[in-house]
């Protein structure tokens, strides 16, 4: 009985080297992805010993199975390492949002703090979903918070790309905002050139403010 998988509930398939190899014959690959052809297992085995490598199974449900002679720790090491980088892309791609507070009354200071923080999210890869929400009677002044929002779009336009036009979900509207890799690249280069000359001058590095919470500064007049 196969093992099974945690996250799926089905068989987890096992890789069979070597002496785990019970059927025969097998069609063997060699280590420069030569065709040897089909042979018996224990001559392939016998082979791959010859070479100081391993007989691996890569194709089981072929008849007859393909084998090829490789260095299997390497193998093995070369998977997780590919594992690695499809785990770390699909975590640089997720979404982040950021709010324009509760309501449309939001200063320009308070957007200027909410496009670099969407900023720093987007040259790290990820994309970012700006959110401006309606408060009360406002949602009559829908052209303010879209002007907002497109303000946003239009300072990021630098390293961004309107992947959504704003759509609306009760009383607030969205945008998405997708990295512009060659964009992203370009403002990079930019970044270090500026710190290259602020250090050259013996200047110190520009200190970030933190974000505000906006929304409590918004009073409730507006309520219905």
């Amino acid at each position: 009985m196969g093992r099974f998988s945690r996250d799926s509930g089905g068989p987890v398939q096992r890789t069979r080297v070597n002496l785990m190899i019970r059927i025969t014959p097998v069609r063997v690959i060699g280590p420069e992805n030569e065709q040897i052809g089909v042979v018996e297992t224990h001559d392939a085995m016998r082979m791959a010993q010859e070479k100081g490598l391993d007989l691996v199974e890569i194709s089981p449900e072929a008849r007859p199975p393909v084998c090829k002679i490789m260095d299997y720790g390497k193998y093995k090491y070369e998977l997780s390492q590919k594992a690695r980088k499809t785990r770390a892309a699909s975590k640089s791609t997720e979404m982040k949002e950021v709010r324009l507070g509760r309501s449309i009354k939001i200063g320009a200071h308070d957007v200027l703090i909410r496009v670099n923080q969407s900023r720093r999210f987007l040259v790290d890869g990820h994309k970012v979903m700006v959110t401006q929400r309606f408060k009360g009677r406002e949602i009559a002044h829908r052209d303010l918070g879209l002007a907002t929002l497109k303000q946003v779009a239009d300072a990021l336009a630098d390293v961004a790309k309107v992947e959504q036009t704003p759509r609306w979900m009760g009383k607030q509207a969205s945008i998405i905002l997708a990295p512009d890799k060659v964009k992203v690249e370009a403002y990079k280069r930019k970044v270090e050139k500026e710190k290259a000359e602020r250090a050259a001058a013996g200047l110190a590095e520009p200190v970030e403010p933190e974000l505000p919470d906006v929304e409590d500064d918004i009073d409730d007049d507006d309520e219905e």
